[in-house]
């Protein structure tokens, strides 16, 4: 069936009694290596730094994680491959502390060490209460939305808010399930009528699941690119086209800019978060941001940026130049989208 079709054929629940959201999304969470190791001597809350209080004054919690959780040691081998992340299951710890409520799987570490790494950190995540998507058992369930629910203060007297989330990603195709295997949700960067079709049906699914956002999470690209291509815009304009709300972008290791289209945000990418990687002497992949999106009545209407600084196993608020280098760069990307941000305080904020 063609997209448009899908879309103009969609359940549109919308729960309009809630009156305000606020999402949280990071970029790439990676535990393994080093950071695996700081965690036999640390506790998980020391890994987050100050943010702990900023995490929880969000409504959800989002984060590519960007490693297996699991015990096997046997590293992916089908196809060389350089680097393979592996955490501790009792690495879930940190994601638990945060409160994250979900995890993109969708990547090129998740089956970094075989389809059993992928298997064990399946049931880590459901052990630990935290839903995932854009990995599964087959190709089924690695296409499946995870569903969500937002449950806001009591005091504001209205039903928890359903989010969906669809995770894909256009890295390591060897990686992608199968109708018998496991693997990841694999979607190449296309306007193709077949892959805008899988994004319409997976986007339709959710609105007739009920839910009230859909979050479209993408792990796409190459490493240390500063603004998206061409194609890639394109791209991302059509997925809010045919229906998600949020378009969440990451892969690069570095923030690039937000474009507002058809009053719906679209992160291009949020950079790391935590992780022990190598800095780039120019990129900085040690900058990054904690992404707040607050939607009233279902609309977006404010977005605020918390920039972070991060060394291996730790991520704080950004102070001083620190501060000031990120918040120069940010304004410079978000602008060259018509994107306007301000400084307020500890944060850049953009008002609809």
């Amino acid at each position: 069936m063609p997209a448009n079709t899908l879309v103009a054929g969609m359940a549109r629940s919308y729960n309009f009694g809630v009156i305000m959201i606020t999402l949280a999304f990071a970029g790439d969470v990676m535990l393994g290596r080093l950071v695996n190791e700081r965690l036999k001597r640390m506790q998980p809350e020391q890994v987050w730094g100050d943010m702990l209080p900023h995490l929880a004054q969000a409504d959800l919690r989002i984060v590519n994680l960007e490693c297996a959780l699991t015990t096997h040691l046997q590293p992916w081998s089908r196809t060389w491959k350089m680097f393979h992340f592996r955490a501790d299951p009792e690495a879930v710890r940190v994601l638990q502390i945060a409160h994250i409520d979900a995890c993109t799987l969708a990547n090129n570490h998740t089956l970094d060490h075989e389809e059993q790494g992928l298997r064990d950190t399946l049931h880590v995540l459901d052990a630990a209460g935290i839903r995932h998507a854009g990995a599964g058992i087959n190709a089924e369930g690695a296409a499946a939305t995870a569903m969500i629910e937002a449950r806001l203060p009591e005091e504001a007297g209205t039903a928890p808010c359903r989010v969906a989330l669809f995770s894909c990603t256009d890295n390591e195709p060897d990686f992608a399930a199968g109708t018998d295997h496991p693997g990841t949700n694999y979607l190449e960067v296309s306007l193709d009528e077949t892959t805008m079709a899988r994004i319409a049906y997976g986007i339709a699914q959710a609105r007739a699941q009920g839910a009230d956002l859909v979050v479209f999470s993408n792990h796409w690209g190459a490493n240390y690119v500063e603004r998206p291509s061409l194609e890639f815009r394109s791209f991302a304009r059509r997925v809010i086209e045919l229906g998600a709300d949020i378009y969440h972008g990451h892969s690069a290791h570095i923030c690039q800019g937000i474009e507002i289209y058809q009053g719906k945000p679209i992160l291009y990418d949020t950079g790391n978060f935590i992780d022990d990687y190598a800095v780039h002497p120019l990129l900085r992949n040690d900058r990054s941001c904690l992404f707040k999106l607050m939607f009233e009545h279902g609309k977006l209407c404010r977005i605020e940026l918390l920039p972070v600084s991060l060394s291996v196993a730790h991520v704080a608020l950004a102070r001083g130049k620190e501060f000031d280098a990120i918040c120069t760069n940010m304004e410079m990307l978000c602008a060259e989208f018509g994107t306007r941000l301000m400084r307020r305080d500890d944060r850049l904020v953009y008002e609809a």
